[in-house]
């Protein structure tokens, strides 16, 4: 199921690509204003594993954003499962293969930039942490740095439209997951949840109106 959940959230940061900046603003910090050109990179990646063939994995999404004064090269990974401690794993795989697939040598100096990455949880367990870190020991030193962590589920509908959040809609229904048999048994409830995602609707026209979207297709409810 999982990969259901990534395959859409590759296709959103595609289609819908401006709306990846506010997420990186919000994570990270940034102060983009929203019109910055985005370049992707390609997803798929083979890691080198010791004594087996190179394994492909494939990033949800690797990406460039040119800013006026800056140009910074970004990873998110978006996860809908249970926390195991192999997360942390994957993603410095990831990150080590996408810098090495961009890398340079010069004057037999090897010049690797690592991305700024950080993984959307789509569901949040007692486990989710609030961070990853990576502390990698070199003979010339030690590095370390925290990979942030977005909790879908932290975000409520003010906030997302507030914040211009509009990335994690799609994954909004996540945070009634856990009512879903209530909604199939409770006509009530039922209506309300319609009544919400009509006000989703409403504030989403609204927006388009003003131009601040691209165009909306009638969705029933």
């Amino acid at each position: 199921m999982g990969n259901v959940y990534d395959g859409a959230f590759r296709t959103i940061v595609n289609d819908c690509r401006q709306m990846l900046i506010p997420v990186i603003d919000e994570i990270f910090g940034e102060d983009y204003t929203g019109n910055e050109k985005i370049e992707f990179h390609p997803n798929e990646h083979f890691i080198d594993q010791q004594d087996a063939a190179d394994h492909e994995r494939i990033t949800d999404t690797n990406f460039i954003i040119y800013g006026k004064k800056k140009k910074k090269k970004y990873h998110l990974e978006c996860e809908s499962s249970l926390p195991d401690g192999r997360m942390t794993i994957r993603l410095f795989e990831y990150d080590a293969q996408i810098a090495l697939d961009e890398g340079e040598v010069i004057h037999e100096t090897l010049i690797v930039t690592f991305p700024n990455t950080a993984v959307l949880y789509l569901r949040n367990y007692k486990k989710t942490p609030d961070k990853m870190r990576y502390v990698i020991k070199t003979p010339g030193g030690s590095v370390e740095y925290d990979v942030p962590v977005m909790k879908v589920q932290e975000y409520s509908l003010e906030d997302i439209f507030l914040k211009n959040l509009l990335l994690l809609i799609p994954f909004y229904i996540f945070l009634h997951e856990k009512d879903f048999k209530v909604y199939n048994s409770n006509k009530q409830r039922l209506a309300e949840l319609k009544a919400e995602y009509q006000d989703i609707l409403t504030r989403l026209d609204k927006l388009e109106q003003e131009g601040m979207i691209g165009g909306l297709k009638n969705v029933p409810l």
